[in-house]
């Protein structure tokens, strides 16, 4: 009886890529709201440009969710719509 020798080759980039796709999927469907924080942090802008582009602008505002002098919110799948909306306006 002869032992099999089997050799594989793993593209390490390719496996990151495809773990980094599905944690952006599985957070996208867990993802209800998020701050400026957590905006800055995704969008990869500083929050002061998220601030002058996008959270000044009205369709933004519409969204915005906070308590008498509060921290803001962000309903997620409707922000991230708007801030393309805005985006393609540039």
């Amino acid at each position: 009886m002869t032992i099999a020798k089997i050799n594989v080759d793993v593209d390490q980039a390719e496996i990151k890529n495809q773990i980094n796709e599905k944690i952006a999927l599985t957070l996208n469907e867990v993802l209800f709201t998020w701050d400026i924080d957590q905006m800055s942090k995704r969008t990869c802008m500083s929050k002061s440009f998220l601030e002058n582009e996008f959270l000044s602008d009205p369709r933004m505002k519409l969204l915005e969710r906070r308590k008498e002098k509060g921290k803001r919110y962000w309903f997620y799948e409707e922000s991230k719509q708007v801030m393309k909306q805005i985006m393609d306006e540039w």
